[in-house]
Formats: structure tokens, sequence, C-alpha cells
């Protein structure tokens, strides 16, 4: 099977070419660096995604902390992850990079504050 996509590790945006046997990269072509191959096979074979979304709080300045994953999850996890963030409230002040939730679903990234917030 052949796929098309463009890659986004530099500037170039090389426009990449995938011969993969399901789920297994073969070759890859069009890339004018190494990033570039490397890029096709983690996406192809293992997507990755940073998760950035926002969490409820009760007694902050603010209705909602923004929070983001410290390190890229599976694809995959990305709807579990989001199930398991509706269920988080924070009620302490936060600062900005504080983790929110250690190990978040066991993964091995923890959810962290993307800003300060304050009691009200």
């Amino acid at each position: 099977m052949k796929r098309v996509m463009t890659c986004i590790e530099c500037p170039q945006g090389c426009r990449l070419e995938i011969e993969a046997d399901g789920s297994r990269v073969i070759s890859v072509t069009g890339n004018k660096c190494k990033r570039g191959d490397k890029y096709a096979r983690q996406e192809t074979e293992a997507p990755l995604r940073t998760l950035t979304t926002s969490v409820l709080t009760r007694g902050l300045e603010l209705k909602m902390l923004p929070v983001r994953t410290s390190k890229p999850i599976p694809k995959e996890k990305l709807l579990d992850a989001m199930r398991a963030v509706k269920t988080l409230v924070v009620t302490s002040p936060v600062k900005a990079g504080s983790v929110v939730a250690e190990n978040f679903l066991g993964l091995g990234a923890d959810l962290v504050a993307c800003r300060p917030l304050d009691k009200l």
C-alpha cells in the first residue's frame, strides 16, 4: 500500500511517499533529511500526539485550566484520555508547568498546567 504525506519535522515540508505492508513501513522516499524518514515511520507505525485541552476548576480565578501532556501519547489513546480529563477537577492554585495528573492513564506522560491559576 502506498501513502503520501507531508513531513512536518522541518520547514522544507517534503512530500513523502511511504510504501507499507499494513502498518509496517517498507520504504520512504521524498525526504530531504533523515528526520523525514523517522517521521514517516513513526506516523505510519505508531502515531503519537500531544494532548492539549482544559480541565475544570473549582474555587480558582478561571473556570477552566489549560493543560497538555508532558510528552506525546499514542494517538489511539486520545479518546480515553479525553474521557479521563472530564473527570478531573483542579481545586488548588497551580503554577505553569505544575503536574495536574502524574503518569496520566499509565502512559508515562504527566498532565501539566499551561498557565498559573490562583484562588478567587
